[in-house]
């Protein structure tokens, strides 16, 4: 699929930060419509698969006219499950590739991926999100059936969901949700990203619905409507953000810096419009007097450069 990247705010002095949105996330655009290979432009189904099974992949999305309530657009994306001879295939989209290595669900050889060497099939991060947004409208045929939602921020590597230990060290934060029916109706969900490592250098994020948590679960004509799709920057409503190696709080007019790791290296704070405000030698307490507001704390040590948001109030 075709990569659409969209950069929506820029902050430029010294430093330039950037807000970026995933390509496409309102499911406007789409190629090949009515045909087996119609897909949104910028995610991916099981037509672009890879795999010793991909010649054998169904078609399981397509444009639907029914959006979310509000929206400004007229389309969204439908993903739907089949069932073949009792074994049911989950409707999946990714911003990554799908792999069918077994006509097994569960199997190890079945997973999505980031090929971070091709930017059809994997999407690159310029900055750290809060949280992530989406509209769904989820009918299962069966009660009690649960869709999933998975979003896995990874350094410069060939991430999978479901994890792998090869991919386990690789991770930088993840936001995750299995959610049941909506009863006909549509739902905007919200869930935050948990940064805990172990990596600390946020390259990509790999993003996956599917109509079911469990591979193979759920029910043929399983399905999910999803629209618009939000990563979210809310530094305003944090008072400390968590990034490792170090957590950055402000307090008292100071700024306290606490790490697991020897603390050494320089230091810049920037505004938000990108002006620097005080720099100098990194400690554990900084006298820091600062407006209310946003702030991005620089870091630099042994070549290694960290840049942290944080409010000040």
């Amino acid at each position: 699929m075709t990569k659409n990247i969209l950069l929506l705010f820029l902050l430029s002095s010294s430093l330039v930060f950037s807000q970026q949105q995933i390509g496409n996330s309102d499911f406007e655009q789409w190629e090949n419509v009515g045909a087996p290979n119609e897909e949104p432009i910028n995610w991916n189904s099981f037509k672009t698969a890879s795999g010793s099974f991909a010649s054998f992949a169904s078609k399981q999305i397509e444009q639907s006219s029914n959006v979310r309530p509000g929206s400004s657009g007229t389309s969204s994306s439908r993903v739907y499950s089949v069932s073949t001879f009792g074994i049911v295939a989950n409707g999946n989209m990714t911003i990554g590739k799908i792999n069918m290595g077994s006509t097994s669900p569960a199997a190890a050889e079945n997973y999505n991926y980031s090929v971070v060497s091709d930017s059809n099939f994997s999407e690159a991060l310029t900055s750290s999100p809060d949280s992530i947004v989406f509209w769904v409208k989820y009918t299962p045929v069966s009660s009690g059936e649960e869709a999933r939602m998975k979003a896995a921020i990874h350094d410069n590597y060939e991430f999978r969901d479901p994890t792998d230990a090869n991919s386990a060290s690789h991770l930088v934060a993840t936001a995750e949700l299995n959610y049941p029916s909506t009863a006909g109706n549509w739902e905007r969900k919200s869930v935050p990203f948990v940064y805990s490592g172990p990596s600390t250098s946020a390259e990509f994020i790999l993003l996956t619905f599917t109509t079911n948590k469990t591979p193979g679960g759920g029910d043929g004509s399983d399905e999910i409507l999803i629209d618009d799709v939000e990563l979210i920057y809310n530094s305003n409503s944090i008072t400390g953000i968590v990034y490792s190696p170090l957590n950055i709080y402000h307090s008292n007019q100071q700024l306290l810096v606490n790490s697991n790791q020897q603390l050494n290296g320089k230091y810049q704070i920037f505004s938000s419009t990108g002006l620097e405000v005080k720099n100098g030698p990194i400690s554990s307490k900084i006298d820091c007097n600062l407006n209310p507001g946003i702030y991005f704390f620089k870091y630099n040590s042994k070549g290694n450069i960290y840049t942290i948001k944080f409010y000040a109030n």
